[in-house]
């Protein structure tokens, strides 16, 4: 679960102050979904990873009654894949770790309204019995279910930049072989624990034979720009919710977001090399987004990123250095019809 952001309040002022700016062109239905991830659910004990039960029953009446798509991730693997185009405004349901809640309270609520979802999720913890965690039989029930997809997140759940090539091969093979024991076989969906990844993980990720791979940065997927470069398959965003960040105004927010039209971005890698100082990135944004002027980004770590543009080069500064562990950066534009185009960037700082 990523870090709580400090500039969530701003970032919403921002978003509503801008919005109340005729935007210069409206939003077109892009090649694109949106992917949300959930944890707990109706665990207030825990609110870093906790949705409350009557938020997420409202979350659902508004993706059910509303002009949205839930679509299982096979439908965006089968998009990426054959480059057919998705169901307009699509969106994807994820749950990570596997907590009881999930079998308890939230299968329920999901088969009701025939949404599928992918719970993705490490074996070890379910092979020693872990409080609070499923055992394989309730996963065997949920993996029996149409709707449902279990998908990896490795075998011990490590922070997986830190570990050696060879250690991560080995974790991600023992997961592989206990869901073929347990479940007839193994996912073809992953998801970096933690959302921490880096090249080389990336790579092993893809030689495995996944079919994508996500990380925890926010903003929608772009299909097209997945179907060209392979690390963007292998590190996806999602949108994390909880008690905080999954309100109804958030909510609306991202399910509605579109992808910021992005490439040449660098650094590729998401690693902050050490001991330099602060962190800087730069990517060029298509012109069919627009005008750049009200572009705007957000450190969730603190810092205050500066932007500088050169036409549709954007280069993106933040001197405040952070700390070990993961961060990222958002960059939003207006899109046009109370739509936002969403774009951030992950970065990791070992040990």
């Amino acid at each position: 679960m990523l870090k709580r952001a400090p500039t969530h309040a701003v970032l919403r002022l921002l978003l509503c102050l801008l919005a109340a700016v005729p935007a210069a062109r409206a939003a077109e239905a892009a090649d694109s979904a949106v992917v949300l991830m959930y944890h707990r659910f109706g665990e207030p004990a825990y609110p870093l990873t906790n949705t409350p039960l009557a938020l997420f029953e409202r979350q659902l009446e508004i993706l059910a009654a509303e002009d949205y798509n839930v679509v299982p991730l096979a439908e965006i693997v089968e998009a990426l894949e054959s480059g057919a185009a998705l169901p307009p405004r699509s969106v994807a349901i994820t749950i990570d770790d596997a907590y009881r809640s999930v079998y308890r309270e939230a299968w329920p609520r999901l088969k009701t309204k025939g949404f599928p979802f992918t719970l993705f999720m490490a074996t070890e913890v379910i092979d020693g019995g872990g409080e609070g965690f499923l055992d394989w039989e309730q996963l065997r029930a949920l993996a029996a279910d149409p709707l449902v997809t279990i998908g990896s997140q490795t075998a011990s759940h490590p922070h997986m930049p830190d570990e050696s090539l060879e250690d991560n091969r080995a974790d991600l093979l023992e997961a592989e072989a206990r869901f073929e024991a347990e479940l007839g076989a193994a996912p073809r969906l992953f998801a970096y624990p933690y959302g921490e990844y880096d090249l080389e993980t990336a790579a092993l990720v893809e030689e495995l034979g996944y079919a994508l791979a996500f990380s925890q940065h926010s903003g929608a997927i772009d299909l097209e720009k997945a179907r060209r470069d392979s690390l963007t398959r292998y590190s996806l965003p999602r949108y994390v919710l909880n008690a905080k960040y999954g309100e109804e105004e958030r909510f609306r927010l991202v399910i509605d977001s579109l992808p910021l039209p992005v490439s040449a971005e660098a650094p590729a890698s998401p690693l902050l090399p050490q001991p330099e100082p602060g962190v800087a990135f730069a990517f060029s944004v298509d012109a069919a987004a627009g005008d750049l002027d009200r572009l705007r980004c957000y450190a969730n770590w603190g810092g205050t990123p500066k932007i500088a543009a050169e036409g549709r080069r954007v280069t993106v500064s933040v001197a405040e250095t952070p700390g070990r562990g993961r961060w990222r950066v958002n960059c939003t534009l207006p899109a046009g019809e109370g739509r936002w185009y969403w774009y951030a960037r992950l970065f990791y700082r070992g040990a």
